[in-house]
């Protein structure tokens, strides 16, 4: 039986990630941030083994948690000490430990498209990445497009449930990907147990809509009438962001508008998608979720 080690267990991300690892009847080492009580509860199955610890921790104890793992995933979230300090530390210990492989906490658009400016946190993965081309530890990169549930929320002002409107940038042509949250955890619990990915990346989507599709997605799921506001082209957006980052004094002041323009830009589509490479998970599409997250 193999066994995985989850980084960023309690999260979102990672407790699904760790359920869909169960169902394969996969040995489960969780990684629970010392004193969290509900991470440490929430885990109640004898295949998962709970381990109090930081991805930040010195590396010999981290090594020590890694002994007997084949392969470590990391859904981590945060700024530079997490994704670029944090994860780095984890892969070396990974490496003492001789862990062959490993997913890092990349779940996002086309970063390996994006230039550096592109995206800020695009930026830190791209960072990181670079500390893993050189390590004995084989990378897999599984990117999945845009998450649904995060383009529902309303502070990703792209849908306004009550005044019943849909607001986009660009000409609303371009392909998009879009997946659940779900439907990740499924295709990273695959790919942890798919050798043959080491060293290279996974591109995967539960959908691929342009924006005036997503928008009659979203109408025929919900069974709601969303008008559609146009807010400006390409490279409006990209004036837009260039102004608030002029006088921005955090990231998220555009930092969402970055990853709006990744995606009706189309720098940051998925190509080639591999869904083919799973048969067994059929993905949730952008209709069946807003008839779901709506019902």
């Amino acid at each position: 039986m193999s066994t995985v080690f989850v980084a960023g267990a309690t999260g979102r991300l990672g407790r699904l990630i760790i359920d869909s690892l169960r169902r394969r009847d996969v040995q489960v080492r969780a990684l629970v941030r010392p004193g969290n009580a509900k991470g440490l509860q929430a885990f109640d199955d004898p295949a998962i083994e709970v381990v109090e610890g930081d991805i930040r921790d010195p590396a010999d104890r981290l090594t020590r948690a890694l002994q007997g793992v084949d392969v470590v995933v990391s859904a981590v979230q945060g700024g530079a000490e997490v994704i670029i300090d944090g994860q780095v530390n984890l892969l070396r210990a990974a490496e003492q430990a001789g862990v062959p492989r490993w997913i890092p906490s990349d779940f996002s658009l086309g970063i390996d498209r994006l230039d550096y400016g592109d995206n800020d946190f695009a930026d830190l993965r791209k960072k990181a990445a670079e500390a893993y081309r050189s390590s004995t530890v084989a990378p897999t990169s599984v990117l999945i497009g845009a998450f649904l549930e995060v383009l529902n929320e309303p502070f990703y002002n792209w849908v306004d449930w009550e005044s019943g409107t849909f607001s986009y940038w660009g000409d609303g042509d371009q392909p998009v990907d879009f997946s659940t949250y779900s439907d990740t955890a499924e295709w990273t619990a695959e790919v942890a147990l798919d050798p043959s990915t080491a060293g290279r990346t996974v591109r995967v989507a539960g959908d691929v809509l342009t924006l005036k599709e997503l928008h009659r997605a979203m109408e025929r799921g919900s069974g709601r009438r969303l008008e559609a506001r146009r807010l400006g082209s390409t490279d409006d957006l990209r004036a837009e962001i260039e102004r608030r980052k002029a006088v921005a004094t955090d990231t998220f002041e555009y930092l969402l508008l970055q990853y709006n323009w990744a995606m009706v830009s189309g720098k940051g589509k998925l190509d080639p998608l591999e869904n083919h490479r799973y048969p067994s998970i059929q993905p949730t599409s952008a209709e069946k979720y807003f008839r779901q997250a709506m019902s």
